[in-house]
């Protein structure tokens, strides 16, 4: 993954701030989404969370995260992939949520079947997720 993250925030239109890229890191490190309450705890007193709000959603605004919605109802967020961009998303991918560990995880590299929407339906957005124990968790029963 491509670490510039300044270059990535200035390629997109924003301004590179130690805060903003402070969270770039924290989600780009994670093997898994992070959500907003876990990235807002391990940042500490270094952003508020209205901030830290404002700041996911115009990286999701600006391609840089997607979000997905775990088991939970939670919003988590992680690094898109190098074709979005601000006027279109390719994060078109399976999500697979961990009834164990709670994690939710992108599963890029899985193919997906093609779907024929009928006549007439305009596709915005489109939600793929597996439910399971991963792969951390099965290892340690």
């Amino acid at each position: 993954m491509n670490r510039d993250f300044a270059g990535l925030l200035h390629q997109t239109g924003l301004k590179a701030t130690h805060s903003r890229i402070s969270v770039l890191e924290i989600i780009a490190d994670r093997d898994a989404a992070i959500s907003q309450p876990t990235l807002e705890k391990m940042m500490g007193d270094e952003v508020d969370r209205v901030t830290l709000y404002r700041i996911l959603k115009t990286f999701e605004e600006k391609g840089i995260v997607h979000k997905v919605i775990d088991l939970h109802g939670t919003a988590n967020y992680a690094i898109c992939s190098s074709q979005c961009s601000v006027h279109e998303h390719h994060d078109e991918h399976f999500h697979f949520n961990c009834t164990n560990c709670d994690k939710v995880y992108c599963l890029n590299d899985l193919h997906l079947p093609a779907i024929q929407i009928p006549q007439g339906f305009v596709t915005s957005s489109v939600s793929l997720s597996i439910t399971g124990v991963c792969k951390n968790c099965n290892q340690q029963s």
